[in-house]
């Protein structure tokens, strides 16, 4: 017995690498404050990378600012180094166990180079869902080939998967044309 052919499953996987698209766009800056700005951040705590919100907690007090309070106060200078150090170009300045990041203004430069990464995370996103449509084409010719489809059959649910492979696209595109207006709004 071969492999069964799901589109719903399909359209699921689809669907996770639309999601894991949008957490990474989440954490791309726009002009103002957002506490998942941080969370790709790692620091180096007790011996191993941790996410920042494992070691931290994260709020928005104002609009250009974000507040990080470390739970441990010995961890303050790691998560300070972790902030400085991570491709976002911050500048944060540790009080104790707070530590302020205050936002800058965006230049035009910064704002092209946040547009670019979010196309990356797009196209990403686009190869991910590729992936996904060429193993159900490559299941459906499977089966079709093992006589367990037929070949009208076959080709429908081809049409159908490539369907949703459109959607799929169209909707990342959706997203980060959104997204690109956002970074690129002064």
């Amino acid at each position: 017995m071969s492999e069964a052919f799901s589109l719903e499953s399909l359209r699921t996987r689809m669907k996770k690498s639309i999601e894991s698209m949008k957490g990474d766009l989440a954490g791309l800056r726009t002009g103002r404050a957002s506490a998942s700005l941080l969370e790709p951040i790692m620091v180096d705590a007790y011996g191993s990378m941790m996410p920042l919100n494992q070691v931290a907690t994260v709020s928005v007090p104002e609009s250009r600012m974000l507040s990080v309070q470390v739970w441990d106060r010995s961890m303050a200078a790691a998560v300070e180094k972790a902030i400085r150090e991570s491709s976002l170009g911050l500048n944060p300045m540790a009080e104790g166990q707070i530590i302020r990041v205050p936002l800058p203004e965006l230049n035009e430069e910064r704002r092209r180079e946040l547009s670019k990464v979010a196309h990356q995370y797009a196209e990403q996103a686009r190869v991910a869902v590729r992936h996904v449509r060429r193993d159900g084409i490559e299941l459906l010719r499977k089966l079709e080939k093992d006589g367990d489809m037929g070949q009208d059959d076959a080709r429908t649910e081809t049409d159908r998967v490539q369907k949703a492979t459109d959607d799929a696209i169209a909707e990342i595109d959706q997203l980060v044309g959104a997204k690109e207006q956002e970074i690129m709004h002064v």
